[in-house]
């Protein structure tokens, strides 16, 4: 973990509001700040950070707001591009809650609040479209989201509509049980709870940031009271004497301020919630129990119904489930729902209706993303190619579906359409001023690639030429070096070229692109021979300027290798004494060559009398 990381770690162990929660990720960041801060409910407010672009702001009127992290803001001109995010690295595979605050206050004096569209890891999950409800303008909104991650960090991205900004003023994140909110039933990755309504009934709002109650998830809870429907009759509310049991645990850790409180009917009469929601979507509703009415103390003195969208989906006794002052709760899949709001009915059937809080949550399906390993490749071309922040190149390339993936960039689903993978990447004459990243191999669905008449540099990657790529247009760059082997044995139809710095030998397989009725053109790149239209390539000619200094190399260190042996050689002629042979054998040699000495002398004394004509007589008388 780097150093900047764990500093932030350890800091948010301190500040951590319970020491017995098993997760330790949380992070609450004030955007636009430049300082950490702490609030007096002693929640540690981080500086502004882990945003890919934007410009810090102020609301117009801060003595409206009461936090520090409300006033200040961080907004996106289109100068930054489409999409900018927040991205939270280094995060544990698990589930998150995710919270933001959002304020306008006219704190650009344009009196336009901003359309902009929200996304959490790949998947649209917000809109703002202006005008904003004046309350929500003025003083602000809080949403929150529950998800799942398993690439290492957390998305969260503003999306641009027309000119306008999208604006946050703070980002919560807090780590949670994987199987909280039934995430089994509910699809553990392949769905998000966007919360439509978190209610505590009888008492005010309250959660991080408002009152000194606390809910280690971060979880904030409104009065009921504007969510009961007309048809509801008189109601009071009931607070419990004593301490009520089985709150905080988990998977869920509900608190147990929520169970303090409860309200029900003056009489015998229902009670009925209407819950905004949005057509076409499933919701999670969670209703939540606990006799604290004293006067019940024992099964079947309250029963109760529930209704929900007029559907009888359980009877309730909580005294018989849990007996007195236990938390209890229940939930129930509201699917496909063709309307809104969304009904929830406590209908008596002995005694009055009591209830102490209720939820509703939005399942959304999770969009599909890109293919990991292409996300690492687009990532890579990102930092090389030096991609400029108004193109808006942050987040996942190609999610959520229903944007625009990076400019310059296509994607389509794969075959089992189960990610999106990268089809085309279109980024000529974009001003791009640095090289080809050699990851780019991992996109082994590109089709077409142009990144023409930019000031790219640097050498062609070794496995460029994917089986997928038909069309390449490089031409008017900088790129030096040789053509790689891999582009001649691709399936190109289309080769661009022309106006670069490349050397050497053509592939044979490259250049047939234009013989087997494709186009090729490699005109301005004076290095290059050996096909057609080309110079020969001769010894050196032949081949690149770095295959050539290798050559130079390695003709250098041979040549001084056969210096140093022929050094060698000499020195050791000087000096033959030095290696002297044994003296017995030295001795039968001299005697060798003493004995042929005088045969030889003996012989010429004979042939030099035989000249003579005088020949001794060995006879004698």
């Amino acid at each position: 973990m780097p150093p900047f990381t764990t500093t932030i770690f350890l800091l948010l162990l301190l500040f951590h509001p319970s020491s017995s929660y098993p997760f330790d990720i949380a992070y609450h960041i004030d955007s636009g700040s430049s300082t950490t801060t702490i609030d007096k409910f002693n929640t540690t407010w981080l500086s502004d950070r882990f945003f890919t672009s934007g410009s810090t702001g102020l609301v117009s009127e801060p003595l409206l707001f009461h936090s520090f992290h409300e006033k200040t803001l961080r907004y996106f001109p289109v100068t930054s591009g489409k999409k900018n995010c927040y991205i939270f690295p280094n995060l544990p595979t698990g589930r998150y809650h995710l919270r933001t605050f959002t304020v306008y206050d006219n704190y650009n004096g344009k009196h336009h609040p901003p359309n902009f569209d929200l996304s959490v890891e790949g998947t649209l999950v917000f809109s703002w479209r202006s005008p904003w409800e004046h309350q929500t303008s003025r003083y602000g909104e809080y949403i929150d989201i529950m998800f799942y991650t398993s690439d290492g960090d957390a998305d969260v991205c503003f999306f641009s509509i027309a000119t306008d900004s999208p604006v946050v003023g703070s980002i919560q994140l807090v780590q949670i049980d994987p199987d909280s909110y039934e995430s089994g039933v509910t699809g553990k990755e392949s769905t998000l709870l966007v919360n439509y309504g978190r209610l505590s009934c009888g008492s005010n709002k309250w959660g991080m940031g408002f009152s000194n109650d606390v809910d280690v998830l971060g979880r904030v809870w409104d009065p009921d009271v504007k969510y009961r429907s007309k048809s509801t009759g008189q109601v009071k509310s009931v607070t419990a004497v004593r301490n009520v049991k089985n709150s905080g645990i988990g998977p869920n850790y509900f608190p147990a301020k929520l169970y303090d409180s409860a309200v029900m009917v003056s009489g015998t009469g229902d009670l009925e919630y209407e819950l905004p929601v949005d057509a076409k979507l499933d919701y999670l509703v969670w209703l939540h129990f606990a006799e604290i009415d004293v006067s019940v103390n024992r099964k079947g003195k309250r029963v109760f119904d529930v209704v929900i969208n007029g559907l009888n989906v359980t009877r309730i006794d909580i005294f018989k489930e849990v007996g007195g002052f236990a938390a209890y709760s229940y939930h129930y899949i509201a699917r496909n729902l063709s309307g809104s709001p969304l009904t929830v009915k406590l209908v008596h059937v002995v005694g009055s209706p009591l209830i102490c809080g209720l939820e509703n949550y939005a399942i959304v399906p999770a969009d599909i993303m890109t293919v990991p390993e292409q996300a690492i490749a687009m990532q890579a071309l990102k930092e090389s190619l030096r991609v400029p922040e108004r193109m808006g190149w942050n987040g996942d390339p190609c999610a959520p579906t229903n944007w625009d993936s990076w400019e310059g960039v296509t994607c389509h689903p794969n075959k089992d359409e189960s990610a999106l993978v990268i089809f085309q990447i279109d980024l000529g004459s974009q001003g791009l001023k640095g090289y080809i990243s050699d990851k780019i191999v991992l996109l082994t669905n590109l089709v077409s690639l142009n990144l023409s008449s930019n000031s790219l540099g640097g050498t062609l990657p070794s496995g460029l030429g994917q089986s997928s790529l038909k069309k390449l247009d490089l031409s008017n760059n900088q790129i030096s070096g040789s053509i790689p082997d891999s582009l001649g044995s691709s399936n190109l139809q289309l080769v661009l070229l022309n106006g670069n710095k490349l050397e050497g030998q053509v592939p044979e397989e490259l250049y047939s692109v234009g013989v087997h009725g494709g186009a090729i053109d490699l005109y301005g790149n004076k290095g290059l021979c050996g096909v057609p239209s080309l110079p020969d390539c001769s010894l050196f000619r032949g081949i690149s300027h770095g295959s050539k200094i290798a050559i130079g190399v390695s003709c250098g260190v041979v040549f001084l290798l056969v210096l140093v042996i022929i050094f060698i050689c000499i020195r050791r002629r000087r000096h033959d004494y030095d290696f002297a042979l044994p003296h017995e054998l030295v001795s039968l040699a001299a005697k060798k060559n003493k004995y042929q000495t005088q045969k030889s002398l003996m012989a010429l004394e004979m042939e030099s009398q035989h000249a003579k004509g005088f020949m001794p007589n060995y006879n004698s008388d």
